[in-house]
């Protein structure tokens, strides 16, 4: 059904001028910044195969929903029929303001004064990776993120962490505190005992030089673990 034959209050656009952007779904939200879908489907249709959760083949695969898409880039979106040059780069532009807009409100308050702000920026910079990446969080000393940094990447399975890197890093930013990050492609964000005895490897590392450990949290998408939270820190 083309969005012309929708009652006004259903269109997108429409809809959120009457009823504000909270009323609307994701797919409508989405379609709105994609305004014009192709011959035989409507612009709704198409936000929704962009969004599509476990479509991961063909052409038209989605990006499992908005924490997927979050990560694509200009390259991932060619893989969608329909969406050209223009509207690649106006969605990607909007995906980078999300990713900024982030960035700067956690560096405007003290990061563990809501402690799932953490959990979801990780999540954003981390969660839909295909291999897995350790990064580390360096704070000041009221706790406010100073930068974030993927120092090692590994296999699906595997990341080889040093922690004489890690030190310097934080010696660099001269962080009071750190927390430590890394994503878990399988899906689950269960620690394993090798990451269990890389944090307590860290921790006492950053220790001889002044530097506390608040958290280690490990993400998959939709998913989040914190050390802290669950007394293994």
């Amino acid at each position: 059904m083309p969005l012309t034959d929708l009652p006004p209050d259903a269109r997108p656009r429409e809809k959120l001028l009457a009823r504000g952007p909270g009323a609307l779904s994701d797919v409508e939200l989405l379609a709105i910044l994609l305004r014009t879908g192709l011959p035989g489907k409507n612009v709704l249709q198409m936000a929704n195969e962009l969004l599509q959760i476990g479509a991961s083949k063909g052409t038209d695969a989605g990006f499992d929903g908005i924490a997927g898409l979050l990560h694509a880039s200009a390259d991932d979106l060619k893989r969608v029929k329909g969406l050209g040059p223009a509207k690649r780069s106006e969605v990607v532009a909007v995906l980078e303001l999300a990713r900024r807009a982030m960035n700067q409100q956690l560096r405007e308050r003290t990061v563990f004064a809501t402690p799932d702000t953490v959990k979801q920026y990780v999540q954003l910079h981390l969660a839909a990776r295909p291999h897995e990446v350790f990064a580390v969080l360096f704070l000041d000393s009221q706790n406010r993120l100073q930068a974030m940094e993927e120092l090692f990447r590994g296999t699906l399975t595997q990341t080889s962490v040093y922690p004489r890197e890690v030190v310097l890093r934080a010696l660099h930013h001269q962080a009071a505190a750190v927390v430590l990050a890394h994503n878990h492609p399988s899906g689950t964000v269960q620690p394993s005992r090798a990451d269990e005895a890389l944090t307590q490897t860290l921790k006492a590392a950053l220790a001889l030089i002044d530097v506390r450990v608040l958290d280690h949290v490990v993400v998959a998408p939709g998913l989040a673990f914190s050390f802290a939270e669950s007394g293994l820190l």
